[in-house]
């Protein structure tokens, strides 16, 4: 797997922050995504398993989303596809009033089973450490979806406990399990088959 590329312009925003692993490219969401990010957004299997997705989802949530500044912190992404640009879906982590950020991400029904939140959420984690230098990021997945699980697990994170978690489309609590990953954790686990950490440079 090649190495992951990270560039960045002004340290405190994440509009011109793009994360490159060998399939995918993350970069900021643009109202050009819109209809991409309603297309796979709308999906209800995809709002049913997220905290904060609507369904039904408009493309004026999808502007909104776009549009929204992002929190001091927090690191908001659109996954796209390296070889034709195509939006896969998004990946981040919010600090949401916490001492330690929780890891968000979804990728859209017909790019299941391709590996890609595998690759999204280790290129979000190795920047969260290797740059910003988090001590600890969390996670959490619904107690029905072993996909998200296998993919948390996957990228090192350890399990925490159960808890309730408040999704806006059901408008309901639903049990999931909680993970954490801490920066020791992360470098003594970190062997995804890339040779080198992101290191910032000026964007192109």
């Amino acid at each position: 797997m090649a190495a992951l590329q990270m560039t960045s312009g002004s340290p405190d925003t994440t509009r011109s922050l793009v994360l490159e692993s060998e399939r995918l490219v993350l970069r900021a969401p643009r109202l050009s995504d819109a209809d991409a990010i309603v297309g796979l957004a709308g999906n209800r299997r995809i709002a049913e398993m997220t905290a904060l997705i609507r369904h039904p989802y408009a493309r004026a949530d999808a502007e909104a989303w776009i549009a929204a500044p992002a929190a001091a912190g927090d690191v908001t992404l659109a996954v796209t596809r390296k070889a034709d640009g195509a939006l896969l879906g998004a990946c981040g982590y919010a600090r949401g009033g916490k001492a330690e950020p929780e890891l968000g991400y979804w990728i859209g029904e017909p790019h299941w089973n391709e590996g890609f939140a595998t690759e999204a959420v280790r290129a979000v984690i190795d920047y969260a450490f290797a740059h910003v230098r988090l001590d600890a990021i969390t996670s959490s997945s619904r107690v029905i979806n072993a996909a998200s699980r296998r993919v948390i697990e996957k990228c090192g994170f350890q399990w925490t406990g159960a808890g309730l978690l408040r999704v806006h489309s059901l408008k309901a609590s639903v049990p999931v399990d909680r993970f954490r990953l801490d920066r020791r954790t992360w470098k003594s686990l970190r062997a995804w088959g890339r040779s080198e950490l992101p290191q910032p440079s000026k964007s192109a």
